[in-house]
């Protein structure tokens, strides 16, 4: 599988990916920083994406029902080189079925998830899952 997106930015203004048929916004100036986000959300927002797309995957796997899934992620930033360490996430999904897995959930995510396994390559993750009824 192959991918590709494109990206564009105007001097003194912000910049977007385009991908797909969505545009996605990112800040590139100071004015934008409590606004838009910066590359390193967008970071951690693709690890996020890759997370609740495998919770979505894996519930057809492993046969349960969810009504809705909530990731928080946090990372630290190394400044030489600067780089992402020590991400942490927190995954809550909201079920009523009581019979998933948390332990096989977990390992499907962490080893089946594209994004996941990139990150892993160059920090630590550390990540829990919670059920809400």
């Amino acid at each position: 599988m192959k991918y590709s997106i494109s990206a564009s930015s105007t001097s003194k203004q912000n910049a977007a990916l385009h991908i797909k048929q969505s545009d996605i916004a990112f800040g590139t100036i100071a004015e934008s920083s409590d606004t838009l986000p910066n590359p390193a959300e967008l970071f951690l927002g693709s690890l996020a994406a890759c997370i609740l797309k495998n919770v979505e995957r894996f519930s057809d796997f492993m046969n349960f029902e969810y009504t809705s899934a909530e990731i928080k992620i946090s990372a630290t930033r190394l400044e030489k080189p600067p780089r992402m360490d020590e991400i942490n996430y927190e995954l809550i999904i909201n079920s009523q079925d009581k019979s998933i897995n948390l332990n096989l959930l977990k390992k499907n995510i962490e080893k089946f998830g594209t994004i996941f396994n990139t990150v892993l390559t160059s920090c630590t993750i550390n990540g829990k899952i919670e059920i809400v009824s």
